[in-house]
């Protein structure tokens, strides 16, 4: 058990819900409001979405990152079609087979050194359309941020669009960390998304801020005709969305999202500075947006652990990754590097 009295390094998700987004949650808590989103909060919350991506776009509130990859999947796909990803991919290696069990689809994996697929990786893997006997590829799927900290740039993410869209096939995003990824490329939503392509958006934001809920986001609205159902039936649909609504609302004025995200990127940057030049220590990945991934020296990995909590990403070469968070401070990090150089020195 890590001492709770320290913030870890975890995960963005073990932050706390910021001030001004539970403060939204109690400014809905008034009075009688139409459930399951036939209210002004969701109504605005739309708009303001709609000011960030495009107006022509349809966009849903479900409840779970989870939820929202695989809804998003099931809106484009039948049983026998197949979903190409990273091997770190979120749908892949953590959502416990539901994108597969829900879906039915085959999940095909590429194993990729920094997370992020590319149109020469993909290529080998699509095959057998029209043939009864191969599954048909239908997705490309991405992570933005990938699950190595690493971003995709606009001109990437426009390659594997039209490497799609050529096979008749769809891009989608899972944007659990998009505002962590749009501070990185100083873009805004819509540069890296509707602009570049993606059909699909799974956008959230319990990992800058958040309590709960995700927003999920057709860029082709014939795509959405029939997902109201698909979301009922798949037990998504929320009765008090405004609680979710009224939280995007505040999280997209007055860039909320930007200044969480813009604080949790700097943070990992400031621990890689006090970390980067120790000898021991490894970094594996560049560092673009609020995750660092290091070899550590494994006598030193359980008891920085106790103090400051964080997950082992691979124990055959002693990986580690540190995660910052929006509520992360400079004493955190300080005091965090000052018991590793403590544990090195023993």
């Amino acid at each position: 058990m890590n001492n709770i009295s320290n913030r870890g390094f975890a995960s963005d998700n073990n932050s706390g819900i910021h001030p001004l987004l539970l403060e939204a949650i109690n400014k809905a808590n008034v009075g009688h409001a139409i459930a399951y989103g036939d209210d002004e909060y969701t109504s605005r919350s739309v708009n303001i979405i709609k000011k960030h991506f495009g107006n022509k776009i349809e966009v849903f509130f479900v409840l779970t990152g989870t939820g929202a990859n695989v809804l998003s999947i099931s809106a484009i796909t039948q049983s026998y079609n197949a979903v190409i990803c990273a091997e770190t991919a979120h749908i892949h290696c953590d959502e416990c087979g539901a994108p597969e069990k829900f879906t039915n689809c085959k999940l095909i994996t590429i194993p990729t050194s920094d997370g992020k697929l590319t149109p020469d990786a993909v290529k080998k893997h699509l095959k057998g359309f029209g043939f009864e006997h191969h599954v048909q590829p239908k997705v490309i799927s991405i992570s933005q941020t990938t699950e190595m900290g690493t971003v995709y740039t606009p001109f990437e993410i426009r390659a594997l669009s039209v490497l799609a869209h050529e096979h008749n096939m769809y891009l989608h995003m899972d944007g659990a960390r998009l505002a962590n990824a749009a501070v990185s490329l100083n873009l805004g939503f819509k540069d890296f998304t509707a602009n570049t392509g993606v059909d699909i958006l799974s956008f959230g934001g319990t990992k800058n801020g958040m309590l709960f809920g995700e927003s999920l986001i057709f860029f082709r609205p014939e795509l959405a005709i029939n997902f109201k159902y698909v979301r009922k039936q798949s037990m998504q649909l929320v009765s008090k969305m405004r609680f979710i609504s009224a939280q995007f609302e505040s999280y997209l004025t007055n860039k909320l999202w930007y200044v969480n995200a813009l604080h949790a990127n700097k943070m990992a940057l400031l621990l890689l500075k006090k970390v980067k030049d120790i000898p021991q220590i490894q970094i594996t990945q560049n560092v673009q947006a609020n995750a660092i991934f290091a070899i550590i020296p494994q006598h030193i990995i359980e008891p920085l652990m106790k103090k400051y909590f964080f997950y082992v990403w691979d124990e055959s070469r002693n990986e580690v990754r540190w995660m910052t968070s929006f509520d992360t401070t400079p004493e955190d990090i300080d005091g965090f590097a000052e018991y590793l150089h403590l544990l090195l020195k023993q």
